[in-house]
């Protein structure tokens, strides 16, 4: 089968894609015929070489989620799941190819009328939207801030969150197409990457980290919750702690949030819920083949919603 595989951390030029053998469903396992796959910004950094420290390698294939049918499944896997289509959630990778394997716990039945491209803009964007609100402890009334809201997640943020509080968002294009986007999906409103319109919110979920993170400390009112579920900016800066202690008399909480920490459980009914009723916004679908350009644009931040590379199954 076709896969891309990073052959060298960097620039996009570095995936390529190779022929690699067919994977095998282990115990507790399905293998998904892929129809859809999920650029995320997680695939970026990793590509970037951000993390390999962490242990990634060169003929790492990237992508964490999928979308498909199911054609076999391991040992202790109900066979009934054989042809159903299904959104599979396939860890830190793997998902690049016209075939994953994943965890049957990570796999969501998609309901009827829900495409794969859709479905792979929602399983995981939405879960980080959903339990990161939660983690900041957001309530009906509050205003928040979604920092890098023109990517899924921010998207999801956004869509959950207006529905219960007043939106406001940051994007690189407040007055383009971008920022009406964002307003037909409930933001109230748009400010410039690099604005500062004065408010402080109750609330900042933020997708982007980097550099500029300690300024948005200082956009919290007190008693303000900031939750990290992102780093497409890169990390913060090692001192930024010294600005949340400058505040130290507005009791504000800056926290990260990993849906690692969610049991399977509870995220996969968010996800069955999504699938049914949330927005998908899709930017573009392009061929497995064409997965150095889908990166080229996340680099160039260009992309409004999820690209999705599709298979030629």
């Amino acid at each position: 089968m076709k896969a891309v595989v990073v052959k060298e951390f960097g620039p996009p030029e570095g995936l390529a894609v190779v022929d690699v053998p067919t994977p095998v469903p282990a115990a507790g396992q399905v293998l998904v015929d892929v129809e859809a796959i999920g650029v995320g910004g997680v695939d970026v950094v990793i590509r970037r070489g951000d993390l390999e420290a962490y242990g990634f390698r060169p003929g790492f294939v990237p992508g964490g989620e999928v979308a498909g049918t199911v054609s076999a499944v391991g040992h202790g896997v109900d066979p009934h799941l054989i042809g159903q289509r299904v959104w599979a959630a396939t860890g830190t990778g793997g998902g690049y190819a016209e075939q994953a394997v994943a965890p049957v716990g990570d796999v969501v039945p998609l309901p009827e009328g829900r495409g794969s491209a859709d479905a792979v803009t929602m399983g995981s964007a939405g879960v980080v939207a959903h339990f990161g609100l939660a983690h900041a402890h957001f309530t009906a009334g509050e205003s928040v801030l979604v920092r890098g809201a023109a990517g899924s997640i921010g998207i999801m943020t956004v869509q959950l969150a207006a529905a219960a509080g007043t939106v406001s968002v940051t994007t690189s294009s407040p007055d383009g197409v971008r920022g009406r986007r964002l307003r037909e999906l409930g933001a109230t409103h748009v400010l410039g990457r690099d604005e500062d319109d004065g408010e402080t919110y109750d609330v900042i979920i933020d997708v982007v980290a980097g550099p500029d993170l300690p300024g948005f400390i200082d956009r919290l009112r007190p008693n303000g919750r900031l939750v990290i579920v992102g780093a497409v900016g890169g990390p913060p800066p090692a001192d930024f702690g010294g600005r949340l202690m400058a505040a130290f008399q507005r009791s504000l909480s800056v926290a990260t949030f990993s849906a690692a920490t969610v049991c399977d459980r509870a995220k996969n009914a968010v996800r069955a819920e999504l699938f049914t009723g949330a927005k998908a916004v899709v930017d573009d679908v392009l061929p497995l083949e064409r997965a150095v350009e889908a990166h080229r644009r996340m680099d160039r931040g260009e992309v409004f919603g999820r690209i999705v590379l599709a298979t030629s199954g």
